[in-house]
């Protein structure tokens, strides 16, 4: 689950900080991140034939999404075809498959009655969104529901079929790269309400079952040529409350999936053991695992003699080993050609000689940006690939044979770079000694000896989630640090990425000791000269919103006001809504225990905003407006419903107009921050 007093200054101090004002570069406009983006989305099919993309529709003022599909032996001549959104439903993402077949996602508002389904499961109608998948070709004139079986079974409630319409009953699981027709899917069996597992054809929709999926029972690794199941993991009952995780690796000689002694792991453990593919030479399987060690490295085990190599394949003594880059082409199927490691961002080590030169030559020509290779041909004559920064947005381009490249363009072209400052990776230590990692963003033209600024501490949503640095997609970093505001990111105990001890470390700390590290990153920039001590103010969204909610009524408090966007308040009654698999509410919802703040409204003592989307149905507004009345008379408090916004990205551009000034407003009007 995803969570992502009113003060006076004195007349010397707004002269201080006007003239510090001055030194700083122009706030970037609300628009800047209220449009919607030129590009985004954008993936080449294998062949390198076909590259598609959602872009701002044609004379909508990058107000709405469309469909763009180009001709990769025609690049420069532009989007071949391009179909704007409907009225209700829109374009969110989009993938280029093959068999000259596209998929895009889509979504649009519902409101309809949604009791017992999942999120939103309430009595009555619950405002939310419908997303659906398509299938097109590069014509895009016609447009297929993607896998669905929309067969009606008898017994099916017209409520249940709702349901699992906007839950969503089909996926794409494995795209098989060296099938030219064929994928693997998922759908859900609407009788058992379990996933079943197919090959799918694209070019004529037929189907085979892979895997019958079960309340316990999920499929693992897919032969990556055939779709075949290698392994599947089994969750079973080990003592009162608890539960393991087993692995069963196929036998190729008796064709029965054994379970793996030294692959099962308790739930509650929280071990990583994630089968990622196969060598197909020595048939042992590539495994993400921390079972040797803090961080999760890669390393390879053999079902045969049941053991793992005693040295790691790939690893890294501070960060995590977040995936491998396996080959995809014909040359290098299968190939091991490099590792990601989760450090202060996602990077990519080639270890493969083809890879790395051509990554290293993008480095070279992109000095001061994060380059990723998102696609390529067989022959690497035609590559895609990404830029982005702290100070710029993503880009998107595709080098041609090896030397010409072609600009497909930037998310926000208009954005300024030079108006946002810098950024650092620093780590600070919490009261009880514990490093924690945190993102810095300053504005421009500031120094260490310069005037102490306004800061905002940002705590991420999850909690199970983690930040990095580049460019922060939500605009909410640039948009303040372009005000004059300094921003900190605490990597606070409980986030993942950083090691399992540190994750397990927020379990049942909620508005206590991982509040603790936020408190003690504001404590931190202070002493660094970064921030001013009576003008710190904390923002978060989603879990990030319960940290504001929770620092309302904790004291003595570093902060002189709260921004809760999108919060959990009361976590008695979350921990009853928490989920409806008791195998989830085992693994994270007994986690969710500490401080409540609607069990401490009384002792609120700085000014909150709250402010939630009404198509919410992850963090539903009744928090935000339950915590709003229980504090209202006690302390300054507002509360904003901001109409059809949901919980998590895509947001509309209303959303970001509404939001955005809903913010640095009551930092200015209502909080010690004021803006510069």
């Amino acid at each position: 689950m995803y969570l992502t007093r009113s003060l006076r200054f004195c007349t010397a101090l707004s002269l201080l900080a006007a003239s510090v004002s001055q030194a700083m570069a122009a706030p970037l406009p609300v628009d800047d991140f209220s449009k919607i983006p030129a590009i985004q989305s954008v993936t080449m099919s294998a062949d390198g034939k076909q590259l598609v993309a959602i872009i701002s529709a044609p004379g909508s003022n990058n107000g709405d999404t469309a469909l763009a599909n180009w001709d990769m032996d025609k690049l420069d001549a532009g989007p071949v075809a391009i179909t704007p959104s409907g009225d209700r439903m829109k374009f969110v993402a989009a993938s280029a498959l093959k068999a000259g077949k596209n998929l895009v996602l889509s979504r649009q508002e519902l409101t309809a009655q949604l009791s017992g389904c999942g999120e939103g499961n309430s009595i009555g109608s619950t405002k939310t969104f419908l997303t659906k998948a398509y299938l097109t070709d590069s014509s895009q004139v016609k447009f297929d529901e993607a896998f669905a079986d929309n067969t009606r079974k008898l017994g099916i409630s017209e409520q249940t079929q709702r349901c699992l319409e906007i839950a969503g009953s089909a996926s794409l699981v494995h795209a098989l790269p060296l099938d030219p027709d064929k994928v693997v899917i998922s759908q859900v069996n609407q009788t058992t309400l379990s996933a079943n597992y197919y090959l799918f054809n694209l070019r004529t929709g037929q189907t085979e079952l892979l895997f019958r999926g079960g309340a316990r029972s999920s499929p693992g690794l897919f032969n990556p040529r055939n779709g075949e199941l290698l392994t599947r993991v089994q969750i079973e009952p080990a003592g009162a409350n608890e539960y393991e995780q087993q692995i069963l690796i196929k036998n190729p000689a008796s064709g029965q999936f054994e379970k793996h002694d030294p692959l099962t792991t308790k739930l509650t453990d929280r071990y990583t053991m994630d089968i990622v593919g196969i060598d197909e030479a020595s048939k042992k399987l590539y495994i993400l695992t921390d079972r040797f060690s803090p961080q999760v490295q890669a390393r390879m085990y053999d079902p045969t003699t049941r053991a793992f190599d005693p040295e790691p394949l790939a690893a890294h003594p501070t960060y995590p080993i977040g995936g491998l880059v396996l080959g995809t082409r014909p040359s290098n199927f299968n190939q091991v050609l490099g590792f990601h490691v989760d450090g202060p961002t996602r990077e990519t080590i080639y270890v493969d000689p083809q890879m790395k030169a051509l990554q290293d030559g993008l480095k070279q020509a992109y000095p001061g940006l994060d380059v990723t290779i998102t696609g390529y041909n067989d022959d690497l004559s035609r590559v895609l690939f990404t830029t982005d920064s702290a100070q710029s947005p993503v880009s998107y381009y595709v080098l041609r044979d090896r030397k010409n490249v072609t600009t497909l363009g930037s998310e926000r072209p208009w954005i300024d770079g030079k108006q946002i400052g810098e950024q650092r990776w620093v780590t600070y230590t919490a009261r009880d000694g514990r490093k924690i990692p945190a993102i810095v963003d300053l504005p421009v033209g500031w120094k260490e000896g310069s005037t102490a600024l306004p800061t905002l501490v940002h705590p991420h949503g999850g909690p199970w989630a983690r930040d990095y640095t580049g460019w922060d997609r939500s605009g909410w970093v640039p948009y303040f640090t372009s005000r004059g505001y300094a921003v900190i990111r605490p990597q606070y105990r409980g986030s993942t990425g950083f090691g399992r001890e540190h994750w397990i470390a927020g379990d049942r700390e909620w508005g206590q000791k991982m509040q603790d590290d936020n408190d003690d990153a504001a404590a931190w920039m202070v002493q660094q000269g970064i921030a001013a001590k009576d003008r710190i103010a904390i923002f978060g969204y989603s879990y990030g919103g319960f940290a504001a909610a929770a620092a309302t009524v904790r004291s003595p408090s570093p902060y002189q006001c709260a921004i809760a966007g999108a919060p959990v308040t009361d976590l008695a009654r979350l921990g009853v809504s928490w989920s409806e698999n008791r195998l989830q509410r085992i693994l994270q919802g007994q986690t969710v225990k500490g401080m409540d703040p609607m069990q401490n409204a009384a002792k609120a003592t700085i000014p909150v905003l709250l402010y939630v989307g009404d198509r919410d149905v992850r963090t539903p507004s009744f928090h935000a407006r339950s915590f709003y009345n229980a504090v209202q008379g006690k302390v300054p408090a507002k509360f904003e419903l901001i109409p059809d916004m949901p919980h998590s990205m895509p947001w509309y551009p209303s959303h970001y107009q509404k939001t955005l000034p809903l913010m640095s407003d009551f930092l200015a009007k209502e909080c010690g921050p004021g803006g510069l």
